[in-house]
């Protein structure tokens, strides 16, 4: 891993972190260029009936800081109805929704990189929550799937 790709990742880690509990990524290389990429992402996204709240460029305070990039982006996404349920029940969760799915362009490649929704588990312990994560565990795997196969 070269300087670059350990300092975006440094900077995905940071920005997500909200507890100091260490967090599993889940990550895949995609075959297409970024613009592509990214909307094939959204895309996938809504197939699996979610919807893209917002996109945040990041590239813009990396380029501030010396970093030379110009595709950095992260998306934000969730179902409405489960995000305002969740954080309403579950305060904790707030800094974790809606789910955000980090595209970055790195030499040539395109990375999508994501919080295992397993995660959240940790941070509560109700069943009913525990089943919804496991949906959103199941729908991002098949989400980054599509991702890392498309053509």
């Amino acid at each position: 891993m070269n300087r670059y790709t350990a300092s975006l990742l440094l900077l995905l880690g940071l920005f997500l972190a909200g507890v100091v509990n260490a967090q599993p990524l889940l990550m895949v290389r995609a075959q297409q260029s970024f613009p592509e990429t990214m909307l094939a992402l959204q895309g996938v996204i809504s197939d699996h009936g979610y919807r893209v709240s917002r996109v945040q460029r990041v590239d813009i305070g990396l380029t501030a800081s010396g970093y030379a990039t110009d595709k950095y982006r992260i998306v934000f996404y969730g179902k409405p109805e489960q995000v305002r349920s969740l954080t309403a029940k579950y305060p904790q969760l707030i800094p974790y929704l809606p789910q955000k799915i980090t595209i970055f362009a790195e030499e040539g490649d395109t990375l999508v990189t994501t919080v295992d929704p397993s995660f959240y588990r940790k941070l509560v312990a109700d069943p009913e929550a525990h089943a919804i994560f496991k949906q959103w565990r199941s729908d991002v795997e098949s989400m980054l799937d599509e991702i890392s196969g498309a053509e």
